[in-house]
């Protein structure tokens, strides 16, 4: 029994050891692991489940159970070959700032508690709004991803256009928006009938003149819009919407402009990106979420919002209980930016990566990772079997199986028995996504560690099953 929950130095040191082992063999033997492995629930259940202990039992128990039936039982989003979905490549360096900020149990919520993590976080917020060429006034916080960046953004959006809740009010954005803006709508209190959902373009991005016909027409008719929605970088295809055009719009018409950048903003770090992302500098808000394109581990977003006060005006609440850190006017509680009060030390992960590595490093990452989706689209137009649906942008590009002789219907099945037998046989994770009402195949290469083998042996095994299953 431990009641005092406590070791001495050289057991913690001692396990601490065994857990910094894992994580090394990890990374370094991961290439060779499949990239997705899992159970049934019920063979899970039988694993597992059992009563709450009454006593303890060794840690080396505890790592062998999590060795054999959980950590055995996941998906590697940060393997070189998983170009599902938006991957997480993570890196060390963001490994050990969370097992600092966990082990030192820091609070970042107020200046009282923990004033260096906070002033770590304005640098590191202040760095970040500085690439993406903001001006002064802005701020941002941490936050645990693209979700809750989302909600907080049009929480201070509808605060700032609207003073609060607006039956009157509408809200505009692509087909190509990611989920976690609906439901930070919903969760808002918007009604289906407040949400417009623009039909994109032949390039997946939000068609301006189409945004505009439909805020004439609800202004017409007595509605209120009040804020646009921009993707930086969508998760389909990698489509970045007229931002300079959407800028334009906003400013005459009084609204919001709010860009969730959470996968695709850091491409700015590349030329390419810098181009595509053009008007980025001019939006009201903006998402991102380092946990993708910055290299960090999970739960690591950020959102910035052109004039850091406005978050404060949407959240700030002094209970009698925190008047004690109430403090100066130069000291920041993030606890009044954000919806959280207790929040975790999340910004060392990226100020400790960035002064590890430096910005040049990150630079030479992603624009990787944009060749690594050219060199797909390459490989794919070079067989008669594939068919690209949409080219290589931001690190991702979509395609479908798609032989001359094959018949429309039989080419969507095909796309998602491929994906289910590079499910089941490990060697890749790709993913499948429908475009104007197509199935199709998707690989988003953002990885670093991602070679070209790893592309081109990922796509000759898709064609490989693509063949078998259609007999050629």
């Amino acid at each position: 029994m431990n009641e005092k929950l406590h070791f001495t130095p050289e057991e913690m040191r001692k396990m601490g050891y065994q857990v910094v082992d894992r994580i090394v063999d990890h990374l370094c033997q991961l290439p060779d692991k499949p990239v997705t492995r899992n159970s049934s629930p019920a063979q899970l259940e039988k694993a597992l489940g059992e009563s709450l202990p009454e006593q303890g039992i060794s840690f080396e128990k505890i790592m062998q159970q999590l060795d054999e039936v959980v950590f055995s039982q996941i998906m590697h989003l940060d393997h070189p070959r998983f170009f599902a979905f938006v991957p997480g490549p993570s890196n060390y360096i963001g490994t050990l700032a969370t097992f600092l900020a966990s082990g030192l149990n820091v609070f970042a919520g107020t200046w009282l508690e923990a004033s260096g993590p906070a002033q770590v976080e304005r640098v590191t917020v202040d760095w970040i709004a500085r690439l993406f060429g903001l001006p002064k006034t802005a701020g941002g916080l941490f936050v645990s991803g693209g979700s809750m960046a989302n909600l907080t953004a049009l929480a201070v959006a509808r605060q700032v256009k609207l003073g609060g809740p607006s039956e009157r009010a509408t809200v505009y954005f692509s087909d190509q928006t990611h989920s976690s803006v609906e439901r930070a709508l919903k969760i808002l209190g918007f009604r289906q009938e407040q949400i417009r959902r623009i039909p994109s373009d032949e390039a997946f991005r939000l068609s301006a003149p189409e945004l505009e016909v439909q805020i004439q027409k609800d202004r017409s008719q007595g509605k209120q819009p009040f804020c646009v929605i921009a993707n930086a970088g969508t998760t389909n295809t990698g489509a970045v919407d007229p931002l300079e055009t959407l800028v334009k719009i906003c400013n005459r018409e009084g609204l919001w402009l709010h860009a969730d950048g959470a996968y695709g903003a850091p491409a700015i770090l590349s030329d390419q990106g810098r181009k595509l992302l053009k008007g980025i500098e001019s939006v009201d808000s903006l998402t991102i979420d380092p946990h993708k394109w910055l290299f960090q581990p999970y739960d690591t977003g950020c959102i910035l919002v052109r004039d850091s006060q406005h978050l404060k005006m949407t959240f700030h609440i002094l209970p009698e209980y925190l008047r004690d850190v109430e403090g100066k006017e130069t000291e920041v509680n993030f606890c009044d930016y954000g919806i959280e009060l207790t929040r975790s030390f999340r910004a060392l992960r990226l100020w400790m990566s960035f002064k590890m590595f430096g910005i040049e490093s990150f630079r030479r990452a992603v624009s990787h990772g944009l060749e690594m989706a050219e060199t797909a689209e390459k490989t794919l137009r070079r067989s008669l079997y594939w068919d690209v649906v949409s080219p290589a942008q931001l690190g991702v590009v979509t395609f479908r199986f798609a032989p001359d002789s094959m018949h429309e219907e039989m080419i969507d099945k095909v796309q998602q028995q491929i994906v289910n037998r590079m499910i089941r046989e490990g060697y890749a994770m790709v993913s499948t996504t429908e475009l104007k009402g197509r199935t199709v195949l998707r690989l988003c290469t953002i990885n670093p560690r991602t070679t070209k083998e790893d592309i081109q042996n990922t796509i000759q095994k898709m064609e490989g099953i693509g063949r078998e299953i259609y007999g050629i």
